[in-house]
C-alpha cells in the first residue's frame, strides 16, 4: 500500500496511491496517518475498509502534503555513506552519528524550499527515510524490521554555515521551516522487497549531483532502528532518515550552494520523485 496526504498545508486529508497512479481520498475511513494509526491496527483496518468501501478520486493537480502527520521526532543519521564522510573530511563513523531535525521542518514533497533568514550555504541530501510502526525501545537487531511501517523519500536540507560555523549542535543548520520535504508517498514494506538495494539520485537545475544506492550505507536499516532504540523510545509515526551519499555542495572543490530560482529534483527507486523550487525568505 502507498499512503499519501493531500490538500492545503495544515488541512491535509489521508489518501492512497493506487497501482495505476490514481490518487484516492480515504478520509471517510476516519483516521489520519498519525501515532494512533501506526501504533494500532490502522494499516490492517484501512486495508480491510478498502475491500468494501471506495474513496473519491483526487485530482492530480491537488497539492501533496507529507505522507505522515507531524511525528514526535525526526531522527537523522549522519555520515552513513563512506564517500559522503570522505567528501565531508570526516572519519568514517564506528557507530551511527545521530542528530534531530525539528518537526516543524516537515513539508510536502513538492513544496518550495525557503532559504532561512541570513542563510548563505543551503545544501541538499537525498535520503531513504523510514517510519516507525510500533513503539520501539531496546529492540534486538533480529526484530528491528517488525517496527518499520514503511519507507519514503526525503531531502535532508542543511544550512551549512548554521550547522558548522555557529557553534553547538547540527540542529541549527537542519531545522529551518521547509527543510524536511517527505514523500510523495509512504510505501509499506511489502512494496519495497529490498530496501538495501534502492537506486537514488538528485539533480540541481537538471544536473546530476548525487547518484548512488542504499547498498552503500554503512549501517543498514535494521541496525539503525535497533541502535536508535537503545537511546530513546521511538513512537509510532516517528521518522528516521538514513543518511546521504556523496555529491552534496559542501563536498565540491568550490561549493555551489542553492540560491533562489534553483530547482532540486530527487528520487529513490520505488519511492517516487519530488521537486523543490528554491525561494528566498520573506517576513510574514
Amino acid at each position: 500500500m502507498k499512503l499519501i496526504r493531500f490538500g492545503e498545508p495544515g488541512k491535509e486529508k489521508p489518501g492512497i496511491l493506487l497501482p495505476d497512479g490514481t490518487r484516492q481520498d480515504v478520509s471517510d475511513f476516519g483516521s489520519d496517518y498519525n501515532e494512533e494509526f501506526f501504533g494500532g491496527d490502522g494499516l490492517q483496518e484501512l486495508h480491510s475498509w478498502l475491500k468494501t468501501n471506495g474513496g473519491t478520486r483526487v485530482d492530480p493537480s491537488v497539492r501533496l502534503g507529507p505522507p505522515i502527520c507531524r511525528p514526535s521526532k525526526i531522527v537523522c543519521i549522519g555520515l552513513n555513506y563512506r564517500d559522503h564522510a570522505a567528501e565531508s573530511k570526516m572519519e568514517t563513523p564506528r557507530e551511527p552519528v545521530m542528530f534531530f531535525k525539528a518537526t516543524t521542518s516537515l513539508v510536502g514533497p513538492n513544496d518550495d524550499l525557503v532559504i532561512p533568514r541570513g542563510g548563505t550555504k543551503v545544501d541538499w541530501e537525498v535520503e531513504l527515510a523510514l517510519v516507525i510502526g510500533k513503539t520501539a525501545s531496546y529492540v534486538p537487531l533480529e526484530r528491528a524490521l517488525e517496527h518499520v511501517a514503511g519507507y519514503c523519500l526525503h531531502n535532508d536540507y542543511s544550512e551549512r554555515a548554521f550547522q558548522l560555523e555557529r557553534g553547538g549542535q547540527w540542529e541549527k543548520g537542519k531545522s529551518a521551516d521547509t527543510f524536511a520535504p517527505v514523500g510523495p508517498f509512504l510505501a509499506t514494506p511489502d512494496e519495497i522487497p529490498d530496501y538495501g538495494k534502492l537506486n537514488m539520485w538528485l539533480k540541481v537545475n537538471g544536473e546530476i549531483r548525487q547518484k548512488s544506492s542504499t547498498a552503500q550505507m554503512i549501517f543498514p536499516v535494521p541496525e539503525l532502528v535497533s541502535y536508535v532504540s537503545q537511546f530513546m523510545t521511538l513512537l509510532p509515526g516517528d521518522l528516521i532518515t538514513t543518511g546521504t551519499p556523496a555529491g552534496v555542495a559542501l563536498g565540491m572543490p568550490t561549493p555551489k550552494f542553492l540560491k533562489p530560482g534553483d530547482i532540486v529534483e530527487l528520487g529513490v527507486e520505488r519511492l517516487g520523485e519530488s521537486r523543490q523550487r528554491v525561494v528566498e525568505w520573506r517576513s510574514q
